[in-house]
């Protein structure tokens, strides 16, 4: 089963490490799976996002780029 929630970003970036433990923070308290995949695995991603890294999809949809608040993102999974 695919994740709920994925982070597309890569290695050695700040926003996306910010990212990364907002997503595990609300993701882990609600139960929710997700998954991170970087644009430096992918040439298609980052023809996509590399200018909008972090981006966090929710059921394959973008839901923020940049950033992700806390309290959207939990509100977006309830």
């Amino acid at each position: 089963m695919a994740p709920r929630v994925v982070l597309i970003g890569k290695p050695d970036c700040h926003l996306c490490e910010n990212a990364r433990l907002t997503i595990a923070k609300v993701c882990d308290d609600l139960g929710i799976t997700w998954g991170e995949l970087s644009i430096l695995d992918d040439a298609q991603l980052a023809d996509q996002y590399f200018e909008s890294i972090p981006v966090t999809l929710i059921d394959g949809k973008v839901h923020d780029k940049w950033r992700v608040d806390e309290n959207r993102l939990r509100a977006a999974l309830s």
